[in-house]
């Protein structure tokens, strides 16, 4: 089983108007309602794969019961602690360029947290827990690193999407997968990072670190793998990008659930470059049926070995 975990999900309220005019009356164009958070987003993309999986976290209030039914609606298993606080509403105002307001969240009680940490304690060696996405603040800076104490007791996998000291301070205890974009990864160096003969270096150094995988994503300029001895580049799929919100999620469950199946990183990261760019030509996260029709038209090619 693999388990998404969303600790600060969302109700991603996207609004689109021609023009903004502060401090008068603005007509919304269009506007619709998406359940948030790094994690969900996760469990919908397997969901798609067909890869069992539980999405779990906290959700409250009327907010929360909008993403709970959506995504039994869709099929996702769900295994969210309800909380006495609701969850957060992020706004996303799209006026040429997209302007985001993002809620603080809940505060979660400590018998709210201990009822999540006792679900966790399900976890087996045969499980892959995903950490991604925000902490609510009245979890504390180390709530993750607490989960992950737990997955190395149970001896299961797990992966993490987050950055900074957060992301150093987890890479010792062997994630199966980091995904850092390119400036991401040179903020965790503090360098800055132009180009791919420059960023191979510190791709490897986040293995030498302890992560087992490291994908780099660069946009439109394609992805990097890094496993092993090996260094792998895949290059941009080509198509019309209407949602970058996502795709970075979408990338890294077509990476776990086909690693989870086959153990084969090469063909993991094709289907993450499938399904990152299935996203990013939806206007909401990608669908089996485009994920199938673009992972043909992935090309990757091996650039480089350790030495």
């Amino acid at each position: 089983m693999i388990y998404t975990i969303t600790l600060n999900p969302s109700i991603d309220y996207i609004v689109q108007i021609d023009q903004l005019n502060l401090g008068e009356l603005n007509r919304m164009k269009q506007d619709y309602k998406l359940p948030g958070g790094k994690g969900i987003n996760v469990s919908r993309v397997l969901n798609q794969l067909n890869v069992p999986n539980l999405a779990t976290g906290f959700l409250g209030g009327f907010t929360g019961e909008f993403i709970r039914d959506w995504l039994r609606e869709e099929g996702v298993k769900t295994g969210f602690v309800t909380v006495k606080g609701d969850t957060r509403i992020n706004i996303k105002l799209k006026h040429g360029e997209e302007t985001e307001i993002n809620g603080l969240g809940p505060v979660i009680s400590e018998k709210e947290i201990n009822e999540f940490l006792d679900a966790m304690d399900k976890v087996t060696a045969d499980d892959i827990v995903i950490l991604s996405g925000s902490v609510p603040p009245s979890l504390g800076n180390d709530f993750y690193n607490r989960i992950i104490q737990i997955c190395k007791e149970k001896q299961a996998e797990f992966m993490i999407d987050t950055t900074g000291q957060e992301l150093l301070n987890a890479l010792p205890n062997n994630p199966i997968l980091i995904k850092p974009n390119h400036h991401e990864l040179g903020e965790l160096f503090h360098v800055q990072l132009n180009d791919v003969n420059e960023l191979i270096p510190y791709g490897k150094k986040c293995l030498e670190l302890g992560a087992q995988h490291v994908i780099v994503s660069m946009a439109g300029d394609g992805a990097l793998l890094f496993t092993g001895e090996d260094v792998y580049f895949a290059e941009a799929l080509q198509g019309e990008l209407k949602n970058s919100v996502g795709a970075g999620d979408s990338m890294i469950a077509g990476f776990i659930g086909t690693f989870d199946k086959t153990k084969d990183p090469i063909k993991a990261f094709a289907a993450g470059v499938a399904t990152g760019g299935a996203t990013a030509f939806s206007t909401d996260l990608a669908e089996a049926k485009l994920i199938d029709e673009l992972l043909p038209q992935v090309n990757i090619t091996k650039i480089t070995g350790r030495h």
